[in-house]
């Protein structure tokens, strides 16, 4: 079973990074491989159990719901129910955490799945470095942008 762990440290302060990434339906807005996203059945992005819609560049699309939210904590958790890519029972983590030395953001994302073992090493990759690495300098861009 694939276990991930990322993490980066961003120059800005906690607070600011999550009020990006507390929106479970706002990857459209910052991540380069979303198109477009929406939550299902109009509910609001932050209810636990809500289902985003991501619609990739690519054109491909996948769901995921999101299974935890904690604003006391700046975490939240959220597992994949369709994906076209052969990965299985894959459940996320994603932590920020003050570095106070320059109000600066300890950003932790991980995630366990299981898929064939001839895809590992391929799925492996492309999680944590199109996804998560992408995410994190996207991230930065996005948050220069906005100041």
């Amino acid at each position: 079973m694939p276990h991930i762990v990322k993490s980066t440290i961003l120059d800005a302060p906690t607070d600011a990074v999550w009020t990006v990434l507390r929106d479970f339906n706002g990857h459209d807005r910052w991540h380069p491989v979303v198109a477009t996203s929406s939550i299902e059945r109009a509910q609001s992005s932050d209810k636990i159990g809500c289902i985003r819609r991501f619609k990739l560049n690519d054109g491909s699309e996948l769901r995921e719901q999101l299974l935890a939210l904690s604003d006391l904590e700046q975490s939240f958790s959220y597992c994949l129910l369709d994906t076209p890519v052969p990965m299985f029972n894959y459940v996320a983590h994603v932590r920020l955490l003050p570095v106070t030395d320059g109000d600066r953001t300890f950003w932790h994302w991980e995630s366990r799945f299981t898929t064939k073992p001839e895809d590992r090493d391929r799925i492996t990759h492309m999680v944590a470095e199109d996804i998560y690495q992408a995410g994190f300098d996207a991230i930065r861009r996005h948050l220069r942008e906005a100041a």
